[in-house]
């Protein structure tokens, strides 16, 4: 970890940039997990709805930042992609993704990294460790289903559906993709073919908002879901979204999005301090969390 803050630094403050991230859970469990480690790290969400910034306002609150003394920022929806303009040296599998989360600040230079794939290849090894990779189903194709989709393909995936609303995105995706994994088939389908190629996968990947909170429902007629598929949220909160439960009832293994963000928290606290945190202490205190309604 070349760029990583010295674990020597006396103290960490660390943001999270992006939409209306003051409800985010991830401060919290960066700041439980240094409290664990004796640190002294502080964690800030930086909410560009209640500041009335957009997106290409995140150069400046990273300069504004260095000047400071921030150590390092998370970056979430919609900044993932605009920040790369931004930074002096992008991690290769960042750079492969086309989307950062992680920021470290070192020397005056901003240094950008991805752990939402690498969150998320955590969770579906330690989560669904048994699951049949040949052909997978994706819905969403923004930041963080560009890193998933990373993810799966990285994991063997060996032919990839990838539906999002937004067809000029998912096409582009699936062409970027491409170049990097050559040997997989990667392709981009409508939403409306998506519930009927749900028959011939393996399993099912729910990257859209579809799910959250101030997006409940499904994400896609489910008719065609049975037992013998796996079904994986990114959503978290809540963390048993509608897909989640319904795929639970039919008998499906299932991976709730709790675990990718523990996943990615888990690998951008280490970045950001050098050290390896508690996984298992990370999750238990973001059930915790979810639980008490925070």
């Amino acid at each position: 970890m070349g760029n990583t803050v010295s674990t020597l630094t006396q103290s960490y403050l660390v943001g999270l940039i992006g939409d209306g991230v003051l409800p985010s859970l991830t401060p919290p469990m960066h700041e439980r997990e240094a409290d664990a480690q004796s640190l002294r790290y502080l964690y800030r969400p930086i909410d560009l709805t209640v500041l009335q910034r957009g997106a290409q306002d995140v150069g400046e609150l990273l300069k504004s930042g260095a000047e400071l003394g921030f150590n390092a920022f998370n970056i979430t929806h919609p900044c993932k992609q605009v920040v790369i303009d931004y930074l002096d040296e992008v991690s290769e599998n960042a750079t492969a993704i086309g989307a950062v989360n992680t920021v470290i600040i070192k020397d005056g230079k901003f240094f950008g990294h991805n752990t939402d794939a690498s969150g998320f290849g955590w969770a579906l090894a330690g989560g669904l460790p048994e699951a049949k990779l040949d052909k997978v189903l994706q819905l969403g194709a923004g930041g963080a289903g560009a890193a998933v989709a990373f993810a799966l393909l990285d994991a063997g995936v060996k032919e990839l559906l990838l539906s999002d609303p937004d067809t000029a995105r998912v096409a582009e995706r699936a062409a970027e993709l491409k170049t990097h994994f050559p040997h997989a088939a990667i392709v981009a389908i409508r939403p409306d073919e998506a519930p009927a190629r749900l028959a011939d996968v393996d399993g099912l990947l729910n990257a859209s908002p579809i799910g959250m909170h101030h997006h409940p429902g499904l994400p896609l007629d489910i008719s065609n879901l049975t037992s013998r598929h796996w079904v994986a949220d990114c959503v978290y909160r809540p963390v048993d979204t509608a897909l989640i439960l319904a795929a639970r009832d039919l008998g499906c293994q299932v991976l709730d999005g709790g675990n990718m963000a523990v996943g990615q928290a888990v690998d951008a606290f280490g970045i950001i301090t050098g050290l390896t945190p508690d996984a298992g202490r990370m999750r238990a205190h973001l059930l915790e969390m979810l639980e008490a309604g925070l």
